[in-house]
C-alpha cells in the first residue's frame, strides 16, 4: 500500500465523472485508517438510492461520520496522524448550509448574497484544513462549466460553489479534476 504524508486533496468534477470513485481509491491506497465523512441528507427516494450505492461500494472496515452541517467540527474531531478523512461531498454540504442558514430565502426575497451563517462555516473550513493532521480528501462538484442559471437562488448557489472550490483548492496541496473517469492533476 502507498502511504501519504499529511496533506489535503480536492477532487473536483462534474456529476457522474468518477470523482468519488477516485477519492475512495486514493483513500484506500493511503495505508491509513479511513473515515468517510458523509454530508448527504436523505430527502427523497432518489437520494436514498444514491447514498445506498455509495455505502455498498465502501469497504466494511471504513468508519463513517455524518456531517451535513458542521463539517469543520467533524474534521476537527476525527483528524489524526493515522487517519484519512474522505469528505463526500462539499457540494451537498454547501447545499445544506444554504438552506439551513437561509441564504436561499435571502437570494429570492432580498436579492442579498451575504449570509453570515454560510460565510462563517466556509471560513472555518478554509482556515482549519491546512492545520489538520493526517490526510484529508475532499470531493466537490464543478458547477461552473454550464450555462448561467436562470433563477437568483441557482445563480447564488453556483457562485458560492465556485468560490468555495477556489478557496479549498488554494489551501489543498493537491487538486485533481476528473472527467469521464480520467483524472487530470491541476495542482500537486
Amino acid at each position: 500500500m502507498l502511504s501519504y504524508a499529511p496533506m489535503s486533496e480536492l477532487i473536483i468534477g462534474g456529476a457522474r465523472s468518477g470523482k468519488s470513485l477516485l477519492a475512495e481509491t486514493r483513500a484506500g491506497e493511503s495505508g491509513l485508517r479511513v473515515i468517510y465523512v458523509a454530508t448527504a441528507r436523505v430527502h427523497d427516494s432518489e437520494m436514498e438510492c444514491r447514498i445506498a450505492h455509495h455505502k455498498a461500494r465502501r469497504p466494511a472496515g471504513w468508519g463513517l461520520f455524518e456531517a451535513p452541517i458542521d463539517l469543520p467540527d467533524a474534521l476537527r474531531r476525527n483528524a489524526a496522524a493515522n487517519v484519512c478523512l474522505l469528505v463526500d461531498c462539499l457540494t451537498l454540504w454547501l447545499s445544506n448550509l444554504f438552506f439551513e442558514g437561509q441564504a436561499a430565502r435571502q437570494a429570492e426575497t432580498d436579492r442579498r448574497i451575504d449570509c453570515p451563517f454560510l460565510a462563517e462555516k466556509m471560513r472555518t473550513l478554509i482556515e482549519m484544513l491546512p492545520l489538520l493532521p493526517g490526510r484529508v480528501i475532499l470531493v466537490s462538484n464543478e458547477v461552473g462549466c454550464g450555462i448561467v442559471p436562470a433563477s437568483p437562488i441557482s445563480r447564488l448557489f453556483a457562485d458560492e460553489q465556485g468560490r468555495l472550490n477556489q478557496r479549498v483548492a488554494a489551501v489543498c496541496e493537491k487538486v485533481t479534476f476528473v472527467a469521464a473517469g480520467l483524472p487530470l492533476e491541476l495542482k500537486s
